[in-house]
């Protein structure tokens, strides 16, 4: 991570308030949340060159589920008030196709970030 601080923020934000994670552990360099049987690790690290890059091997996009578009629509509403970055918004709420109903934004690390529901909704 280029700024655990930032990154806890981000993604306290999105897991705990938003997805129904919990925090699991922390530590000096690092925290992880916990849902059911998985649980993700952001941890501070000295090398941040080469900088993460989704276009090159390694982790693409982090992809979340909920179970309406009423959730989809907060999360687009709260991410454009807490400045982070929406990706393909001239296609939304369907940029990965019609049959779904999906927000593209990024972490302060410019990893993607995935919320999809396919519960269809007519704007």
């Amino acid at each position: 991570m280029g700024n655990l601080k930032e990154t806890r923020n981000f993604w306290e934000w999105l897991l705990v308030d938003k997805l129904n994670y919990q925090l699991f552990q922390e530590w000096e360099d690092g925290v992880s949340f916990r849902f059911d049987g998985t649980y993700i690790v952001f941890v501070q690290t000295e090398r941040v060159e080469p900088k993460y890059n989704r276009t090159a091997i390694g982790l693409n996009h982090l992809a979340f589920y909920v179970e309406s578009s009423q959730i989809v629509d907060l999360i687009r509403q709260e991410i454009h008030e807490r400045g982070y970055n929406e990706l393909y918004g001239e296609r939304y709420p369907h940029a990965s196709g019609n049959d779904v109903y999906t927000l593209f934004f990024e972490d302060p690390d410019r990893i993607k970030v995935e919320i999809v529901s396919d519960e269809k909704r007519i704007r």
